[in-house]
């Protein structure tokens, strides 16, 4: 079973079935569901998530992407700060970053005051953070290989004069 192939259908649709998916692979149902069940054994495969069009989900939704400067902890990097960040239920995501920035943290909130509140009172303020830059997202234009709001965008060629 070619394991990069199911988890690139997952990833587009992880709604299809294994009968689904089985045709869509050439293997049989059963091949299908013992890799899955062996993938989500082995952690390869953590969780499933619906990609939501917060826009039309919630007029009042923010979703902030927060890089932090940082100073590591000798011995431990940034993995005990980076702990302490996921661990707030207001963080989506927390990512280790190469670059001027350290992490890189996604927050969904429902307004810009309380996302810029959690950033200045709780992130900001925790010991080995130098700075914060804040950015809220203002449109998804794609996200996880899912288009948002596709009949604003023409198939056409453009055609230069």
């Amino acid at each position: 079973m070619n394991t990069t192939k199911l988890l690139d259908v997952l990833r587009q649709n992880a709604r299809l079935s294994n009968a689904e998916i089985a045709v869509m692979l050439g293997e049989t149902e059963q091949t299908v569901a013992d890799e899955i069940t062996r993938l989500e054994r082995e952690g390869i495969i953590m969780g499933y998530s619906a990609i939501i069009d917060e826009e039309k989900a919630d007029d009042n939704a923010v979703t902030a992407m927060i890089e932090l400067k940082m100073t590591p902890i000798k011995d431990r990097g940034f993995d005990d700060l980076a702990h302490t960040i996921m661990s707030y239920e207001e963080i989506d995501s927390v990512f280790l970053l190469s670059g001027p920035y350290d992490l890189m943290v996604t927050i969904s909130g429902t307004s810009l005051r309380n996302v810029a509140l959690f950033v200045s009172e709780r992130l900001a303020v925790l010991d080995g953070v130098i700075s914060t830059t804040t950015h809220f997202i203002l449109r998804r234009y794609k996200e996880k290989h899912h288009v948002f709001n596709e009949e604003l965008f023409d198939d056409r060629d453009m055609i230069s004069p």
